[in-house]
Formats: structure tokens, C-alpha cells, sequence
């Protein structure tokens, strides 16, 4: 049975019209219950992401200024979030929670977090609304303690990962694998070990059949004994940033190519949940609610 991590950390207060729905992040844990695919008994609060686990993957300088408060009005224009207390625990509590999903999916198998997937941040800078690379923290931890040999990050957020590709960039251990849309934020792409950029407004049947073509034979490359998935659902065509045209029954079936094949394969698989910016909110935290029901349909 998944357990999902959440926090009252994970939420923080935006000036009013900004374009980041921090909303989600409450009402998808409301709606999981309502909708009796989870019970209070399923989520867990994961407490706060250790310093010496920032440190293996951001750069002392780069963590100080955030933990400070001292990024310049640059560095917070470039991230997109007013830089806060509240920010930095909310980064701290959301990289909490994909480690711990990491380290709970080694034993059950899957392990959810109701937040992260936070892939423009890079070793010395965040970008896009992302502070701290929380499966990138992740990742890192499980091969210092030997808990994982070979990582395959599979991101299948409508924006390539470019901080993630950038962190791994020469570490073997770890394969980045990113279908994004091509055309599309960030406008200098990173070089992923696997990048699929996809042409503006492919639509379910073209993005899941190069899927499923793809990751089959990925897996069986790279031979991982991990995989963190970042399952964005700004693929929708309701996405207001996104530029691909996924239904919302497409992004739910792209969710069960990649859980599916970790199921079979028996492949521990840590999910965060990545972007998603539709106009309407409810587009959002149902989407983002059928990642969880898909997990809770394999992981009975």
C-alpha cells in the first residue's frame, strides 16, 4: 500500500494573481480523501531535509544564500517565488518528502510525494520555481548509502529537467531520461543522457506511443534498480505553459506505461509530482489525483 508524504509546509502564501497554484498541494490531499482512494492513515508528515543532503547536491554558497535569505533580486526573479522563511522550509520539507518516499518505496515497492519534482534547480542557482533539486537530493542520498547502484530519472514534465540533467551530467549512476515539449521553457536546454523533445501540440495517441516504445527498451538498457518518476501534469492541453495537448484520460494512461512497467518489473519507484498551470485548478489537482489513484491500483 503507497504512503504519501505531505506537509502544511508544502503550501506558503503568494502575492494575489500569481501565476504558481500553491492551492494544489492542499486540496490534492483533500480530494484523494474524499475520493476514498487514500485515508488519513496513508500520509505521513516527512519532516525536514537534512543539511548534509542539500550539500551533496547544491553548492554551499548557492544553499546559504537561500537558507539567508541573501539571493540577489536576480536570482529571485529567475526562481519566480518572492524569497521567504516559508520558502525555505516549504524547499527543505518537499526534498524531506521525496527522500523519504525514496527510502519507502525501497521497501514497499512505491513511495509518493504530494509535492517536489522541482527540476530546474540547479547545483548553484534555482530557476523556474524550483529552490532545491529534491529528486536530484534523493538520488544522491540512495547512492551515498549504497542503497541503489544505478538511477534512471524518468521526467515526463511538459519542461525538459535541465537542472537535473546539469547535476548528473558526469555521474554514471544516475540516467536522465526527459520528454518534454521541445519549443518550450527552458528556452537553452540542458543535454539529458536521453532527451525526447516532441513537436508543439502532439496529442495522446503520437506522446504515448513514443513512450511506449521508448521506456521498455530504457529500462533493459540502463539497467536500473531505481527510478524516480517526475509525473508533471502540465502535458495537458489546458495547460497554460505546457504546448502539448494531452487529455487528462492521456496523462492518466501515461502514468500507468511508466507504474506499470515499475510494477511488473518490480522496480522501487519514488513519484513526485512535478508542474501543472491549467487555467482552471481543478483541471490540476485531478490530474495530479489520478498519478495517486494509479499508484493505489497497482500497490493494492
Amino acid at each position: 500500500m503507497p504512503r504519501l508524504a505531505t506537509s502544511d509546509h508544502y503550501t506558503l502564501d503568494l502575492p494575489a494573481g500569481h501565476r504558481f497554484p500553491i492551492a494544489k498541494y492542499a486540496l490534492i490531499r483533500e480530494q484523494l480523501l474524499w475520493q476514498g482512494v487514500a485515508t488519513p492513515e496513508d500520509f505521513y508528515e516527512p519532516g525536514l531535509c537534512a543539511e548534509a543532503d542539500v550539500l551533496r547536491v547544491h553548492t554551499a554558497a548557492y544553499w546559504h544564500r537561500v537558507r539567508d535569505l541573501q539571493l540577489s533580486a536576480r536570482e529571485v526573479r529567475n526562481l519566480g517565488l518572492p524569497q521567504s522563511p516559508q520558502l525555505v522550509r516549504r524547499s527543505l520539507s518537499s526534498s524531506a518528502g521525496t527522500l523519504q518516499s525514496a527510502l519507502g518505496a525501497l521497501k514497499n515497492g512505491i513511495g509518493l510525494n504530494l509535492a517536489g519534482g522541482t527540476h530546474h534547480a540547479f547545483a548553484d542557482r534555482g530557476e523556474g520555481f524550483c529552490v532545491l533539486n529534491d529528486q536530484a537530493i534523493a538520488a544522491a542520498h540512495l547512492l551515498a548509502h549504497g542503497l541503489a547502484r544505478q538511477i534512471l530519472i524518468v521526467d515526463l514534465d511538459v519542461h525538459q529537467g535541465d537542472g537535473t540533467a546539469a547535476i548528473f551530467r558526469d555521474e554514471p549512476r544516475v540516467f536522465t531520461f526527459s520528454m518534454h515539449a521541445g519549443a518550450n521553457y527552458p528556452l537553452r536546454k540542458e543535454q539529458s543522457d536521453l532527451d525526447l523533445p516532441l513537436a508543439l501540440g502532439t496529442g495522446d495517441a503520437a506522446y504515448l506511443q513514443i513512450l511506449s516504445d521508448t521506456l521498455g527498451p530504457l529500462v533493459d538498457g540502463v539497467r536500473p534498480d531505481f527510478i524516480f518518476y517526475q509525473a508533471g501534469v502540465d502535458v495537458l492541453a489546458t495547460d497554460k505553459l505546457g504546448k502539448l495537448a494531452l487529455t487528462p484520460a492521456g496523462c492518466q494512461r501515461r502514468d500507468e506505461l511508466v507504474l506499470g512497467l515499475c510494477r511488473a518489473q518490480a522496480l522501487p519507484v519514488a513519484v513526485s509530482m512535478g508542474g501543472g498551470y491549467s487555467e482552471r485548478l481543478a483541471d490540476i489537482v485531478d490530474a495530479h489525483c489520478n498519478t495517486f489513484r494509479v499508484a493505489f491500483n497497482l500497490w493494492p
